[in-house]
């Protein structure tokens, strides 16, 4: 293992010490543990809160998203491990307002436990809750068992968008509906070229030939739907299209957000080569496309490997997508 650490039991604690101290402006912590992120000021009385959680590792997801017009905390467990219960539950208690508060995650077995049983420890508070799981992951399920799939890249949207909508002053109805629409019209893919390495196990989380990749492998190290040797990137590009597209179709006059997403070392070049593709398929479905992202929005550490996640606009989800947001790591408007 190589990397810039200090004790590697002390990885999460430290990332998160040095976030604070880069961002005062965004965030501070909470907790007796420290392992909830929250906003730095928070919210006015009255307004809806929305939290997340999961593991580390993956920044700016998840807690890197806490700020204005976005989420107002998250709870932060270990490399790719789930916080706990108790945890889930502080973010709850720091993120209400008073008006009720958004479980906005990503549909894991560990999240969804911990975040239920949170939301049972918070009920005996009077703090009113409701959820809404991302599992845009078309490769980790067909159609017929989307309940199933991964949460991934999609969550970012997500965030945006329900964020939005709870800055606007939306009651908790509102929000949530809005978010659960958000969630049912992302589909995301992901291809890796090389594994990560989580500090606390030293070794790769995979192995995975030098000259090989694997279409629709998940950000946890999931296996995909298969490996071979790498392919020119056109190609990989078109293959996550028609993944994508034969899961959502897109019909002339759809409008969409397309993020193109490094999943950790993959470089803004290489990104930008893919989304020529991406941007011609869009276009050649008739679909409109609005604010792209390219970039690193939601990492597996330093996984080499890239995702596709398109996000269908409809309603007033173009409005709440480019509304005004802030924290360390995007800025809308």
């Amino acid at each position: 293992m190589k990397k810039i650490l200090n004790d590697p039991v002390d990885y999460v604690d430290e990332t998160l010490a040095g976030m604070v101290a880069a961002h005062p402006e965004h965030y501070r912590l909470h907790g007796d543990d420290g392992r909830v992120l929250a906003r730095a000021t928070l919210p006015a009385e009255g307004k809806v809160g929305i939290v997340t959680g999961g593991g580390s590792g993956h920044l700016p997801v998840f807690c890197g998203y806490v700020g204005t017009g976005l989420l107002d905390a998250a709870a932060i467990g270990d490399v790719f491990a789930s916080p706990s219960a108790e945890q889930m539950a502080d973010a709850i208690r720091v993120a209400d307002r008073g008006a009720g508060v958004l479980r906005l995650y990503g549909n894991y077995g560990g999240d969804v436990m911990n975040f239920d049983m949170a939301g049972d420890l918070v009920d005996f508070e009077d703090i009113t809750c409701t959820t809404v799981l991302l599992s845009d992951d078309v490769a980790s399920a067909p159609p017929a068992e989307k309940e199933k799939r991964r949460g991934v890249a999609g969550m970012v949207y997500a965030f945006k968008i329900a964020g939005a909508a709870a800055e606007a002053g939306r009651d908790l109805d509102a929000v949530t509906k809005i978010a659960q629409q958000t969630a049912d019209n992302c589909r995301s893919v992901g291809a890796a070229l090389s594994s990560c390495t989580v500090p606390q196990a030293g070794k790769p989380t995979f192995d995975i030939g030098d000259d090989e990749m694997e279409m629709g492998m998940g950000i946890h190290g999931e296996p995909g739907v298969w490996r071979d040797k790498l392919r020119p990137a056109d190609a990989i590009a078109e293959e996550m299209m028609d993944r994508l597209l034969d899961d959502m179709p897109l019909a002339s006059g759809d409008r969409v957000s397309v993020m193109v997403n490094s999943l950790g070392a993959t470089p803004l070049e290489e990104l930008y080569i893919l989304y020529r593709t991406v941007k011609q398929r869009l276009e050649d479905a008739g679909a409109t496309i609005v604010m792209p992202l390219v970039g690193r929005y939601a990492t597996s550490m330093e996984m080499a490997g890239v995702s596709f996640t398109l996000c269908k606009l409809e309603g007033d989800m173009e409005q709440m997508l480019t509304a005004p947001c802030d924290c360390a790591f995007w800025r809308v408007g």
